[in-house]
């Protein structure tokens, strides 16, 4: 079974963010893998982050970082505990940006992040100036090169970033033209890949998927090898190669 806590649903889902949930929980039906996704928001009973697999938080616009910003740093201990116990995080957009050291925004107010790893992220004073469009990137976070499609709209600037999800071979990244998106540790994908990201490029989502089914075995003292049963991403991967086909041309 795989537990996941789906953080601020109601308020950070820029772009259809909720849809990467919806994936996930199909590719678990389609294997005969439970999957259990809980819910939080402001103001809601302390959950024990601890005991979940995956914890996500999608995108939002300022105005809603603002929102849940206290209520975020309330959940920082409980959240770093989850982390630093294995837990793997899935961050869009905003998820992404709170997690740094802080956003400031085009008009100078800082939002403090958790301060989970050292970027930060800072927007132009011009809120004309965006990272808009499709954007393509490569990544070997799977073990393998993979091509990554998704959208991109962000005002911010993200500097600091030490271990990128990969490199961009089309659109902006982490700042305007950068040659690096995201944030990305063995538990940790960090990125402003909207789309959903799980819905385009199910190799991902399957790298996720492992990596929880392997942590609850282990976690359940058992040494045992464990591999998802392959899917049928024919339709996926046909709609994909027409993107990048497009794109990189």
């Amino acid at each position: 079974m795989i537990k996941i806590l789906h953080m601020y649903a109601d308020m950070l889902d820029l772009y259809g963010d909720s849809g990467n949930m919806e994936i996930l929980r199909y590719r678990c039906k389609m294997r005969g893998i439970d999957c259990e996704v809980d819910t939080y928001s402001i103001d809601a009973e302390m959950p024990d982050f601890t005991s979940y697999d995956l914890i996500y938080i999608g995108g939002g616009a300022d105005l809603e970082q603002q929102h849940i910003s206290a209520d975020l740093m309330k959940c920082r201990e409980g959240i770093k505990n989850a982390y630093d116990e294995g837990v793997f995080l899935l961050l869009i957009c905003g998820g992404y940006q709170l997690m740094g050291k802080y956003y400031r925004d085009a008009d100078g107010n800082e939002i403090k992040g958790l301060g989970l790893f050292d970027y930060y992220t800072v927007a132009p004073q011009s809120r004309r100036k965006r990272c808009i469009g499709n954007i393509v990137i490569q990544t070997e976070k799977t073990g393998a090169p993979v091509k990554v499609v998704g959208f991109e709209n962000h005002g911010g600037q993200t500097s600091g970033v030490k271990t990128p999800f990969g490199k961009v071979l089309y659109g902006n990244g982490n700042c305007s033209k950068s040659e690096n998106e995201g944030y990305c540790e063995d538990n940790v994908i960090a990125t402003y890949l909207h789309g959903p990201l799980l819905a385009k490029n199910p190799e991902i989502s399957d790298d996720i998927l492992l990596y929880c089914m392997q942590r609850a075995i282990y976690k359940s003292g058992s040494d045992e090898a464990y591999e998802l049963p392959p899917l049928d991403d024919t339709l996926e991967n046909e709609c994909r190669s027409v993107m990048l086909e497009r794109l990189l041309k």
